[in-house]
């Protein structure tokens, strides 16, 4: 366990504020998913610490090595949080779910080693969870250190989710977080391994009725290289079919299932006219029935998945 300080305030060159009183008698287990992140890994550890030992809690850093090529354990171990490591690369997703169930205390927290969330809204967050079930840094206007080429998708992601959720969601894939870890550990595996775990996580979350809230935050520039590969993509197209079938399926399948119907309604009335019924007219009406038949199923197993 990292060590535990006194002081109640907090004063750094980024912001002067006073600590919620509110983290008193709470404790904080923080976790950082690194992958080639030598160059920003200590210096991540060391803004989490020094945040984090004026609240006066007690509190643990775990960097979960994601099977770097460099350094970045070296320098995980040097700075002085608690190590635990992939033995192959088995992606974002798998290091933060290793690293959770490793945490020793109730609340966890979750942020990148590449320096874009700062560890000072950290204190605060943790505060609003003591009356949440999990609280989201909401990046907001600072979406802008977004490439160009992957804002289409996430605009078309965010609408989708929140069409599914039945509400609006601000930040669907924040990599800062503060939960509580018995609300998400029956979740653990429905969470994939790859970089949709946050996207999930929301998920699973607005879903269940859970207490979820949003809080903005500043949304910096990575220290080092992107991992997003051309390959996630297809892992983009794979978790839209996901989240489809997993969460409130009907939202989907049955508007999907009106529109082949009315289709075959169209068709069934242009067949009468001319007293011939046509293989488009059954194809529409079948798929409609197929469509709403796996509708049912994938709420069926939905709801068994994600009960509480």
């Amino acid at each position: 366990m990292d060590k535990i300080a006194d002081p109640t305030t907090l004063d750094s060159p980024t912001t002067k504020e006073v600590v919620p009183s509110d983290t008193a008698g709470m404790e904080l287990s923080v976790v950082i998913p690194a992958y080639n992140e030598e160059i920003a890994v200590r210096s991540t550890v060391e803004d989490v610490r020094s945040h984090l030992e004026p609240l006066g809690i007690p509190y643990e850093i775990i960097v979960v090595d994601d099977c770097s090529q460099d350094e970045t354990r070296a320098e995980a171990e040097d700075s002085g949080a608690t190590i635990a490591y992939n033995d192959v690369n088995s992606g974002y997703g798998a290091s933060l779910k290793r690293g959770v169930k490793m945490a020793q205390y109730e609340y966890v927290a979750i942020l990148d080693a590449d320096s874009t969330y700062p560890a000072r809204y950290l204190p605060k967050m943790l505060a609003m969870c003591r009356d949440q079930d999990m609280v989201v840094g909401d990046r907001g206007a600072a979406m802008k250190n977004v490439p160009f080429m992957r804002r289409p998708a996430k605009k078309f992601l965010f609408a989708f989710a929140s069409f599914l959720a039945e509400r609006k969601i601000n930040d669907l894939n924040s990599g800062l977080r503060v939960f509580r870890k018995s609300e998400l550990i029956p979740f653990l595996p429905l969470l994939p391994q790859n970089f949709s775990f946050t996207t999930t996580i929301t998920l699973c979350m607005t879903s269940n009725s859970k207490r979820m809230i949003y809080t903005p935050i500043e949304y910096g520039k990575r220290v080092g290289k992107s991992k997003i590969r051309p390959v996630d993509f297809l892992n983009f197209i794979i978790l839209i079919l996901r989240i489809s079938t997993l969460f409130n399926p009907l939202r989907v399948f049955i508007p999907l299932g009106l529109m082949f119907f009315a289709l075959g309604m169209l068709k069934l009335l242009v067949d009468i006219t001319y007293w011939n019924l046509s293989g488009t007219t059954v194809f529409a009406f079948l798929a409609a029935i197929m469509i709403w038949s796996l509708g049912l199923i994938a709420d069926m197993i939905s709801r068994l998945h994600l009960r509480p």
